[in-house]
Order: structure tokens, then C-alpha cells, then sequence
């Protein structure tokens, strides 16, 4: 059995405040307290919600940072073997890395199995591992084309690129403007880690693939679908028609986004929020469309590019308070529709097929022109392809991405070569935790 990972068994431990069994949920003259993981701000109104139904069970909600920032401190708190809360928040990504080293709780016995229908099959597949179900979605990133019209327009790009090949031609017009104006901006910096794979999922790549608790497989020099993406990208860079200087997430990042020198983004859903906030003089400007396919005439294929769950912690002593946690906020409506109504993108079937989710915020209806962009991204959403995973150790992955990708945007080697680097660097990494990785 693999227990390295660098985050090692979760034996002991577990959230801080009340005492009791795993059966303990408190009674409202002496509620339990849970303490839960997470940066994604609508938790607040969700929280609160569920205090208001549930005063039994107090919650103490703390934002240790980022998800990478949370990670970390989850590793650091489980090999010490104590201060790990009792839920924590993940990206569906890091999942895999803690549930395989046996530090979280299987959801199936508590009621989870019987929920694969009411999730997106991209969301629910990310939570199934090895197995077992290892939390309940929370939101979702289905991948889609943000673009700055006005700019687009300007360069001649009249509808929204529907294949790679008009992504390819449209890039070449927009260069066209000068003053510095590109199609997108990628360094290949830790901030791209997901959307690459999103854009390999979509493409049908399926480069990692858990077999069990212990043997992995990592192929990203022999599948076809990486090949595909890294040429085509390769491509874009070799013929200057992305910006590789500004990295993702900096400052810079968002005035380009904001003056639309940086004219369309790759990105989750939840990305929408996120111009609303950080380039907001691009209001009016932005639109939004699905990715662009690589063939026309096929079944639309879509990835995810971000997203979040959130799981209960195997050390933790207040199981049942937990799971009533998780499940109010994931699965019931209350808890869903504090979150959404709040600006979070949901992960399942129901929210996405409403009227008030479609319908969307005025504020956001507004940024996107007046466009009914929730469609768009239900859309999205409907078009992602199953059967995509990540490996057990895709937050080392996500930490060494930079120095490993990073130097093919600087022409010191293809994507390609940065590719067998990666893989060869995986692999190592992986054998040293004591998995078995084939290639």
C-alpha cells in the first residue's frame, strides 16, 4: 500500500473545538463545532444557511489562502498528525493525491453513491477514485472561449472561432492590430497547469490513469490527443501569435485583459466572475462562446479547467456532522442556492437547467454585453467528456509545471521535449512515493 505522497496516513487528528464520536452532531443548547477548509467566498452564505437550518452544528470556515496555499497546509497538518479540519475544499485535480494516501473519508456508505445522477458526469467522475467517492462537487469549470468583441471585431473576427484552425487564423488578424494585441497570453507557468490539461481533455487526451492504489500510468509522449494540442500550440508560439512575456494571474495579466491586448482566455466558468472583478473596464466588451473544436462535423468534446469539491477528512471525530455539512452545502438546494445566487458556477444538473441559473446577474449580463452567457456555459457544461483523471500527485505536478513547460515559451525547447521532461520528472517523483508508473 502507498502511504508516501509526502502527506502520509491520516491516522490521527482531526478538527479543533467539541468532542465526541464520529455518530456526534450536537444539540442546539450544546451544538458540535466542525472546522472546515476553504478560500471559495460564497462558502460564508452557505455556511450560514446551513447554521440557520442546522443549530446543532456550528462551523468555523477559515481561508488558509489559495487551494495551492491550502494544500500545503493540509500536508503540513496531517504528517504532524494533528490540527487538520474536519472538511477541506480541493481542487478536483489534488483529490486523487490525498484519497489514495487513505486521508480522506469513502462517501459511498454515507449516502453519496446513490448521487451520480443529480452531478455533471465531469464533476462526478472527478470525485470517483479507485473506487470510492471521496467528496461531493462543488463547483464546476467547464472550459470556454472569453473574448473581448471589440476587439475581435476590429481585427475582422466576426463570430467566434468554432474550430482551432479559425483559432489559428483569427490569432494571425489580431496580431494584425498591433499595439501589442495577441489572441491570448501563456507562459507556461504553474497559473496554465489546468488549462492545458483542460484543452488535452477536451482534445480526448486521457494522459493519466489511476489503475489502483498503486500502479499509475502517465503517457503524455505517447498520446495522440497531447501530440495534437502541443503541435498546435507549438505552432502559436513559433509564429508569435501569443503573448508568452505575462504570466497568468499577474497584475499585468489583468490590465491586458482589461484593455484588450490580451483579447480572449481559455478558462473555466468561473472565469467570469473573475473579469467582472479584475478587468472590469473591459464591461460591454466581453463575450462569451464554447472552445473551439477540432473537428467541425464531431460530437462537440469539452474539458474542465478548474472546479472544486469538498471532502471530510479521515481523522476527523465528527463524521456525521461533517457529512450533514457537505451534503447540505453540495446536494441540497438551500446550500446550492447560496452559493450560486452568490456567483458560483454549479456542478449540478439542476441548477444548470433553471431558469434563474440561465437567466444569469445583472452585473455579469452587463460585463458580457447583454449576452445570456449562462447558456452558453450550461452548454459548455453538457459538451464535457468523461473518463479524464488526474495523478495522485498532480499538486507536485502543479508545483514544478513552471520549470518544466516554462522553457519551451522561451524557445529553449519544443512543447514536446517540455513534455517528455515533464513526464520523465513525473514518473521519478511517482516511483520515489512508492507507486509503480508506467509510461
Amino acid at each position: 500500500m502507498v502511504v508516501g505522497l509526502g502527506i502520509g496516513l491520516a491516522g490521527c487528528g482531526g478538527g479543533d473545538g467539541g468532542s465526541g464520536a464520529s455518530g456526534t452532531i450536537g444539540t442546539a443548547d450544546n451544538p458540535v463545532e466542525i472546522a472546515v477548509w476553504g478560500w471559495e467566498p460564497t462558502l460564508k452564505q452557505a455556511t450560514a444557511a446551513f447554521e440557520k437550518e442546522n443549530p446543532n452544528i456550528k462551523v468555523k470556515v477559515t481561508n488558509v489562502g489559495s487551494a495551492v496555499q491550502t494544500i500545503t497546509s493540509l500536508q503540513n497538518a496531517i504528517n504532524a498528525g494533528s490540527g487538520a479540519p474536519d472538511v477541506a475544499q480541493f481542487e478536483y485535480h489534488a483529490l486523487p493525491q490525498f484519497a489514495l494516501a487513505g486521508s480522506l473519508s469513502d462517501l459511498s456508505d454515507k449516502g453519496a453513491k446513490d448521487y451520480a445522477d443529480f452531478y455533471t458526469p465531469g464533476t462526478w467522475s472527478q470525485v470517483n477514485i479507485n473506487g470510492g467517492i471521496y467528496g461531493l462537487p462543488m463547483d464546476s469549470g467547464p472550459t470556454a472561449l472569453f473574448y473581448n468583441k471589440e476587439v475581435f471585431d476590429a481585427a475582422g473576427v466576426t463570430e467566434p472561432p468554432k474550430t482551432w484552425d479559425e483559432y489559428y487564423e483569427a490569432a494571425k488578424k489580431i496580431k494584425a492590430l498591433g499595439g501589442g494585441h495577441y489572441i491570448t497570453a501563456d507562459t507556461g507557468s504553474e497559473g496554465s497547469y489546468t488549462m492545458l490539461a483542460s484543452l488535452i481533455w477536451a482534445a480526448g487526451g486521457r494522459p493519466y490513469e489511476i489503475k489502483d492504489a498503486e500502479n499509475v500510468s502517465i503517457t503524455l509522449t505517447s498520446d495522440p490527443a497531447v501530440k495534437k494540442v502541443a503541435d498546435f500550440w507549438q505552432k502559436m508560439i513559433d509564429e508569435g501569435l501569443i503573448n508568452t512575456q505575462i504570466n497568468s494571474w499577474s497584475d499585468e495579466w489583468n490590465r491586458g485583459l482589461g484593455d484588450g491586448t490580451i483579447a480572449s482566455l481559455n478558462y473555466g466558468a468561473w472565469m467570469s466572475a473573475n473579469l467582472l472583478a479584475s478587468a472590469s473596464q473591459a464591461s460591454g466588451k466581453f463575450r462569451v462562446a464554447t472552445i473551439p473544436q477540432w473537428d467541425a462535423s464531431a460530437k462537440p468534446s469539452n474539458g474542465e479547467a478548474g472546479g472544486s469539491t469538498l471532502a471530510i477528512l479521515a481523522s476527523s471525530k465528527k463524521q456525521e456532522a461533517a457529512w450533514k455539512y457537505i451534503d447540505f452545502v453540495n446536494h441540497e438546494r438551500n446550500g446550492i442556492n447560496a452559493r450560486v445566487d452568490n456567483g458560483a458556477f454549479p456542478a449540478d444538473r439542476e441548477t444548470l437547467k433553471s431558469d434563474d441559473f440561465l437567466k444569469g446577474s445583472a452585473k455579469l449580463t452587463d460585463y458580457f454585453g447583454g449576452q445570456e452567457y449562462n447558456k452558453v456555459l450550461a452548454q459548455a457544461s453538457d459538451e464535457v467528456s468523461e473518463g479524464f483523471s488526474y495523478m495522485p500527485f498532480s499538486a507536485h505536478a502543479m508545483s514544478i509545471y513552471g520549470d518544466s513547460l516554462g522553457p519551451a515559451y522561451r524557445g529553449q525547447k519544443t512543447l514536446n521535449q517540455a513534455l517528455a521532461d515533464f513526464q520523465k520528472a513525473l514518473t521519478d517523483y511517482g516511483r520515489d512515493q512508492g507507486f509503480t508508473v508506467t509510461n
